[in-house]
């Protein structure tokens, strides 16, 4: 091995190592500074309101009717109803104010005079933020008039979820349980309590004075304004150090000895990647799926209960609609990802082990089950046909956490796939390692297509890649039935931030230079380097920076410091991803075969340029510390979340996919008009529904957060204003143009079977490299 790749071995295990150790001293952290969960809550005068193991159940029922997806509690979940947290804590602020000033003779607190009012709010902030809770009872005592501002709030939610609400996209009947509904208000309550009561040692809130509620001087903390600076300051001087970086590198990983016909031309593909085959027309379905379940979400943001005056909420609810959509988003580019890993393993090993194709095929089957019986588990749980709150909802329902809402049954059964996928993909490429340790280095053979040049550290790179995506999921055991709001998205984002947007990064990069490097477009010692390089400097600042999603959720200053200076550097790499893109426009030069391969290098392109704009200009705008306080559960997160996570793992996942087909099919020149319509469609779509509806509503709602409150950003009166509602339909456009693009896609893949998506219409089962394939594979099934 070259020494530099040993020096960037030792500073990746440093890296990963030391952040790791990092990040559970946050979990630490959390576990400690957590806000306590009362077991009793009683009014001034030794009534109680809330009894013992009121609140808990309460967040379970919360969970089992959708959870996150039903409006949202500190920030996170949906983007129709209110965020819970904020809009209970300004309505019992209110209620408290107007209460004070008709004691005093006023019609209501805004009929006083300035100074009257401010002599109320000093009242109020006093009887909201005196944290009253008794650590040795486990007893919150309200201050007057706290009582019957609960009864009020609990009786507007309580009839809220009973009879519906359009604007919020809640159906009627949602909680039809009436035990189940007081639960709930209970844990809504104890949220806004945690968000507005000081600590017993501070000034500050359990949620660092998250959200934004003037009234009771819910305000950025020290610690925020303070490490928002330093972040900045470290994200300037973080670019600096990569441009020097980059500009000490004279190495150039792109070749200029291309060979003169494609090297893959006449390779036989073994059983088990031609195996492989269904699951890429299995990621179209789901991703035609997922897109219609975004529409559908979206519109439920204009016409709360309706598609065009047709009243789907009776069948599809909105919570079950945007399960499906941020579910199927995470499974269909995990698929996809999974099947080029299927494909690649036979290809570096050199040889097609023992039963390899069965073991394709019985997790091609697994992950079908895992989807559907988890969509249908989801649908009845949301319906209230599994209980409130038990546990036959969390084991078949919903947990009602965004984007990881599988039941705890479809958790451990997806667990088991991926290491399931983790030992066919161990097993085929083992052989590879054996051969470069004897030899120094591989080259490529008949049996090994896809090993060249010094590949020792590319093959390690997949391997521990393909571990830590199987593994990391794992982190979402860490949250149970009855685990504490503020640790339970602790471990939700190990999943979502490090498996989604971590692991499965370094297994792209790594298949991208496999697959580069075979076709010998790129120069493999270089493209080893650039890799195992790339992925110590993004993982640097990447697993630390996973805690910028928890500044709000029970964690302390400590955390805050630590997330908010390494989530800056999180954005450093991304500054130069413009070389990326113009890297692999160069190789579309190399040589004139490379052109078979064009649509999918394309959308490796494309990827660079969302990594920058989504990832790296709209995460940067909403994840320093002071901007999060005010946007946090906006409409500029999902603009990030769109941009970042489709724009660049589903267009990966895309340019993944038709590498992948090309490969199993070379030598056959493709019809391009499909592929063409939908990359431009889905790439402008994205764009259009970004620019002209997310971008300008997530700013109107920033506005209005920063100068009246959050609830006022979320509430229905300020999102249904005229201006706001013509920002949602805006949305439609983009919409449209994202979905043509992505029916275009589907439309190639199905024509890939029936040949017209060839320019001389032969059918798939003629192709020469996989003759008779549907016969083989049963891609038809």
């Amino acid at each position: 091995m070259p020494s530099r790749d040993k020096k960037w071995w030792i500073a990746l295990a440093t890296v990963v190592l030391g952040s790791f150790v990092v990040l559970l001293y946050m979990g630490m952290r959390i576990d400690h500074s957590k806000p306590p969960v009362p077991t009793s809550v009683v009014a001034a005068d030794g009534t109680q309101l809330i009894s013992e193991g009121e609140i808990m159940d309460g967040q379970r029922v919360w969970q089992s009717i959708g959870g996150q997806q039903v409006g949202s509690i500190w920030g996170h979940g949906a983007y129709v109803a209110p965020d819970w947290t904020a809009d209970w804590l300004h309505r019992e602020s209110t209620f408290l104010l107007d209460g004070y000033a008709r004691a005093d003779g006023a019609k209501d607190h805004a009929s006083l005079d300035t100074e009257k009012q401010a002599a109320l709010q000093a009242r109020l902030k006093k009887a909201m933020r005196t944290n009253t809770y008794d650590a040795r009872t486990g007893t919150v005592t309200l201050a007057p008039g706290r009582a019957e501002a609960y009864k009020a709030n609990s009786a507007h939610y309580a009839d809220i979820f009973t009879h519906g609400h359009e604007q919020y996209a809640i159906a009627k009947g949602a909680v039809k349980d009436h035990e189940a509904m007081q639960k709930m208000n209970a844990f809504f309550w104890w949220s806004a309590w945690a968000a507005s009561t000081d600590r017993p040692d501070g000034s500050e809130s359990y949620t660092a004075n998250w959200p934004h509620e003037p009234l009771v001087d819910n305000v950025p903390t020290t610690t925020n304004v303070l490490w928002s600076i330093v972040s900045f300051i470290l994200l300037l001087g973080g670019i600096a150090g990569m441009v020097w970086y980059h500009n000490m590198s004279d190495e150039d990983e792109v070749t200029d000895e291309a060979p003169a016909n494609d090297p893959l031309l006449g390779y036989q593909a073994t059983p088990s990647q031609k195996a492989t085959l269904k699951y890429f027309f299995v990621v179209g379905g789901l991703f035609v799926l997922q897109i219609a379940m975004g529409i559908l979400s979206a519109h439920y943001g204009v016409e709360g209960g309706a598609l065009y005056g047709i009243p789907i909420d009776r069948i599809l609810p909105y919570p079950v609609v945007r399960t499906w959509h941020t579910q199927l988003g995470i499974l269909w580019i995990a698929t996809a990802w999974l099947a080029t890993g299927l494909y690649v393993a036979p290809a570096v090993g050199g040889r097609e082990p023992r039963l390899q194709k069965l073991g394709v095929n019985v997790l091609f089957w697994a992950l079908i089950l895992v989807v559907l019986g988890s969509m249908a588990g989801e649908w009845l749980s949301i319906r209230g046909s599994l209980g409130y709150g038990t546990e036959l909802s969390w084991w078949l329902g919903t947990t009602g956490m965004e984007y990881l809402d599988l039941a705890r049954a479809w958790q451990i059964g997806l667990f088991i796939g991926l290491f399931l996928w983790f030992f066919l993909m161990a097993r085929g490429m083992w052989p590879a390692l054996g051969r470069a340790k004897a030899a120094g280095h591989v080259e490529p053979t008949d049996q090994a297509p896809l090993q060249s040049g010094s590949q020792r550290t590319l093959v390690a790179m997949l391997l521990m890649s393909c571990l830590a995506i199987a593994s990391f999921f794992g982190a979402a055991f860490g949250m149970g039935h009855d685990t504490h709001l503020s640790v339970t998205e602790y471990w939700r984002w190990w999943v979502v931030h490090l498996w989604v947007e971590g692991f499965f990064e370094v297994f792209a990069t790594v298949v991208i230079a496999f697959l580069f490097s075979r076709l010998r477009l790129v120069r493999p010692a270089v493209a080893a380097t650039a890799t195992i390089s790339s992925t110590t400097i993004f993982l640097f600042g990447g697993i630390i920076g996973t805690g910028h999603h928890l500044y709000f959720s029970g964690s302390d200053s400590v955390v805050m410091a630590l997330s908010a200076a390494f989530s800056a550097l999180e954005v450093v790499p991304l500054a130069l991803i413009g070389f990326e893109a113009i890297r692999n426009l160069r190789i579309l030069k190399v040589s004139e075969w490379v052109a078979g391969y064009k649509w999918a290098i394309y959308f490796f392109v494309s990827v660079s340029f969302w990594n920058m704009l989504g990832a790296g200009v709209f995460g940067f705008l909403i994840n320093p510390p002071i901007s999060l306080f005010y946007v946090q559960g906006l409409n500029l997160t999902p603009l990030h979340a769109h941009t970042a996570l489709f724009g660049v793992y589903g267009m990966l996942g895309i340019g993944l996919m038709l590498f992948c087909v090309r490969s199993l099919m070379p030598g056959r020149e493709w019809n391009e008009r499909w592929i063409k319509w939908g990359f431009w469609g889905m790439n402008g779509g994205l764009l259009a529904m970004s620019l002209l509806s997310l971008l300008p509503l997530g700013l109107a709602q920033a506005w209005a957060s920063i100068s009246v409150g959050t609830w006022w950003a979320r509430s229905s009166d300020f999102l249904y204003t005229p201006t706001l509602t013509v920002l949602r339909w805006m949305r439609t456009p983009g919409d449209i143009l994202f979905a043509l693009g992505a029916l275009s896609i589907g439309l190639f893949m199905v024509g890939l079977l029936t040949g017209h998506s060839y320019r001389d219409h032969a059918p798939l089962h003629r192709a020469g490299s996989v003759e008779a394939q549907q016969d083989e594979e049963g891609v038809g099934a």
